[in-house]
């Protein structure tokens, strides 16, 4: 089955797509630094380095599903929460490539903050946009303009392109991944397709949650020259506590990795041990702990990387998503 996935970053959604058996026509993502990390552990010439408001969807026939996590830093706690007063809101961009695509089908993923009272009316927009993704918004219209024409449809007697949308709030831990990770999964199945779709059951409860020692227990401690086999687990020095920036400890699962609009925020990526001391996570370990394979590439600085890291879905929380999305298309006889 094919998928195009937007705003791709490093591929942790990518790679989970993949184990669950989807076929990439194309990586989309503008950061050159994750481009470099795509072409590494996928075929480079379906990369695609550039503005998503750029891309071509023409030659691009019968897809099954389109993918992607948009920016999150409009809806991120941590960020300035501008919604759709940030250039950064690419949501209308995923309705423009599912309006001229027609996927039988998409999944996407963000932040918790999506979900905050404050932009529930956007949300709800987000939603109808995603619903009916060929009523494009008019230049001349305020969201809210767009927003009633929406909501003014008749999902039943509607004859275009239409999409049965759900979401959830998951934590990653819920699922096997060493880290406590809350975020919004947005999926939605073209009307004339079965509706088959299946929310996955947790496969780990709060009582047994992995936790970060368990994620790193087959690394050595990171040193500044490791061997070549190792390469990403250089040793960072510096790290220290202070208030709300006290790492992770390793006897329970990690704290959310973040990416930060101002830079790495050092104690969400840190470890914080039992004798009180703390130090960086190496990318090796950053990249286990969003359950990456250990052979996975990610270039760039240590900060770029743990960029990178911070901003991609868990690989396994991506597998188990895209079990789901496979399992049923795979119910699906529409074309």
């Amino acid at each position: 089955m094919s998928i195009i996935e937007l705003f791709s970053g490093c591929g942790g959604l990518a790679k989970g797509m993949s184990l669950a058996g989807f076929h990439e026509l194309a990586l989309v993502e503008f950061n050159e630094d994750a481009c470099h990390s795509l072409r590494a552990n996928f075929d480079p010439s379906i990369v695609w380095e550039g503005d998503v408001r750029s891309f071509d969807y023409s030659k691009y026939k019968n897809v099954d599903a389109i993918v992607g996590g948009p920016p999150c830093q409009p809806f991120s706690l941590g960020g300035k929460a501008k919604a759709h007063n940030d250039a950064r809101d690419m949501f209308p961009e995923a309705a423009r490539a599912i309006g001229e695509v027609k996927p039988k089908a998409f999944l996407f993923e963000n932040v918790k903050g999506l979900l905050r009272p404050s932009f529930k009316s956007y949300f709800k927009y987000i939603i109808l946009r995603l619903t009916y993704p060929e009523f494009q918004k008019k230049e001349t219209e305020t969201w809210q303009e767009h927003a009633r024409r929406l909501s003014n449809i008749d999902f039943d007697s509607h004859r275009g392109t239409k999409y049965r949308v759900s979401y959830r709030l998951v934590n990653a831990a819920d699922y096997g991944v060493p880290q406590i990770r809350e975020r919004v999964i947005i999926v939605g199945f073209r009307s004339d397709c079965p509706n088959t779709w299946k929310w996955p059951a947790k496969t780990n409860e709060k009582g047994n949650w992995k936790t970060l020692g368990e994620a790193i227990q087959s690394v050595p401690t990171p040193v500044r020259r490791p061997p070549s086999k190792l390469w990403d687990n250089i040793l960072r020095e510096g790290a220290r506590t202070y208030p709300g920036h006290t790492g992770s400890p390793i006897d329970q699962p990690a704290k959310t990795i973040k990416a930060g609009a101002h830079g790495v925020p050092g104690g969400e990526n840190m470890i914080s041990f039992p004798d009180g001391s703390v130090r960086y996570m190496s990318v090796r370990e950053a990249k286990l702990i969003q359950t990456f394979p250990d052979d996975y590439i990610i270039h760039g600085t240590w900060s770029e990387a743990m960029r990178q890291i911070g901003n991609a879905v868990p690989v396994r929380l991506a597998k188990i998503m895209g079990d789901a999305l496979f399992s049923a298309l795979g119910e699906c006889n529409c074309q």
